[in-house]
């Protein structure tokens, strides 16, 4: 397993959860590829770093913030910590609502991963620093034990990760980010991810980085009523490194996006990747609905990212790479009328009985590429078909990339779509 807050040539950190089980922050170097990256000063002009932040033009994040900022709502982020004083996170964490037995050094990140998720969620940009999708949010931050604090003594003392997420699910935070991984599914994990789904919470996890080498089944991604989202880069297309099977549900963007260095804060680094990126970008985007629509159930907000994900494939046939597409929240704020369907009814139910696999219908090289290719049912991977089947989107067009295969571009340029489906 490969892990860490890491860049196309950063350093690369792996954890370790409790008794000795596997646990990673999901963002990933690209091993030989990697090229040493730069840190850029947070005082320095705003547009060194938010220049970097391609998803937010990608995504329309000015025109959703005129609808909604998430504002009202609480994110936990479960992590390595969250530093509160970094100036795009002052004012945007609400340290004192964690419960004190699981509050272990809650706000003092080690590795600087944690603290680049919440900004990338609810950061305010101050002083240049990082833009969150949802401005809006607050943060409830939690740390659990990994394996870098055992050579300070720490790890033994850091809260379990079924004691966090049950402390959550008793909280008024609404959504739990979870941008980390195991490669095993422990039933005292799924247990209080149960008791945390009856409690009404929303859970989001990336779903790990290791495609190009194992590709392991990444937990808690693959747990039922757990959101499993896959790493797309600015043109739409999953990452390679990105994990695959039919645990994972949307695709949002994991590519060469600005995240902390490190622990000491002084400057950000422009190329990070991973599906911890994706995991907060998709708890921000479920975040502005729910803010927009306080009423809705977390069903709802997921059955609405769901119907609106950017797709050219049947919606009942999801994507081994892209689960049910592209997230698209501003499809949802932009409808005033939107229906999110019942309260009560998982959109995730067919996966949830269907069970877990890694499989793929094709070579993970596949996926990654504009070249058409075939899957075993006959069905095209590439997205070279018709778009009868995709989501409403009056800025859907057909283009072709050079001279390779014609993919499906969302919005105004801003992802293309590479389509494997799960089902074959």
């Amino acid at each position: 397993m490969v892990a860490g807050i890491s860049r196309r040539g950063g350093r690369s950190t792996s954890f370790a959860g409790r008794n000795g089980k596997r646990v990673s922050a999901v963002c990933s170097t690209l091993g030989a590829l990697a090229i040493l990256s730069a840190g850029l000063a947070p005082s320095a002009s705003a547009v060194d770093v938010q220049s970097q932040q391609w998803y937010l033009p990608a995504m329309k994040a000015e025109e959703m913030w005129k609808v909604s900022t998430g504002k009202g709502v609480k994110v936990a982020v479960v992590d390595t910590g969250v530093n509160p004083n970094t100036p795009s996170l002052k004012g945007q964490v609400l340290a004192t609502e964690v419960p004190k037995a699981v509050s272990y050094k809650a706000t003092e990140d080690y590795d600087g991963h944690g603290t680049s998720m919440a900004e990338i969620i609810a950061g305010t940009g101050a002083q240049g620093g990082l833009k969150g999708l949802a401005p809006g949010v607050k943060i409830v931050p939690y740390r659990i034990g990994m394996k870098d604090m055992e050579d300070k003594g720490e790890k033994a003392k850091a809260p379990s990760l079924p004691d966090v997420i049950r402390a959550i699910a008793e909280s008024d935070v609404k959504i739990i980010s979870m941008s980390f991984t195991e490669d095993i599914e422990r039933p005292d994990v799924f247990a209080a991810i149960k008791y945390a789904q009856s409690k009404g919470k929303l859970m989001v996890a990336g779903t790990g980085n290791d495609a190009a080498r194992d590709n392991f089944i990444g937990y808690p991604a693959a747990y039922p009523y757990v959101v499993g989202v896959a790493a797309s880069d600015e043109s739409g297309k999953v990452g390679k490194f990105s994990e695959y099977g039919n645990y994972v549900d949307l695709a949002a963007p994991g590519l060469d996006m600005p995240t902390w260095c490190d622990e000491t804060f002084r400057s950000y680094c422009d190329d990070s990747i991973g599906t911890s990126l994706a995991t907060a970008v998709t708890s921000a985007s479920a975040a502005l609905i729910w803010s927009a629509h306080p009423d809705w159930t977390a069903n709802q907000v997921l059955a609405s990212l769901i119907d609106t994900a950017g797709r050219d494939w049947a919606k009942d046939d999801p994507s081994t790479y892209l689960g049910y597409g592209l997230i698209r929240p501003r499809k949802v704020l932009e409808n005033k009328n939107f229906n999110p369907g019942a309260a009560d009814t998982d959109p995730l139910a067919k996966e949830n009985a269907a069970g877990v696999t890694g499989d793929a219908p094709t070579s993970p090289s596949a996926s990654t590429s504009s070249q058409p290719s075939k899957n075993p049912s006959g069905g095209r991977t590439s997205a070279a078909g018709s778009t009868s089947d995709s989501s409403d989107d009056n800025a859907t067009m057909w283009v072709t990339l050079g001279a390779a295969a014609a993919v499906l571009v969302i919005g105004a340029g801003a992802f293309a779509v590479v389509r494997s489906r799960r089902g074959a």
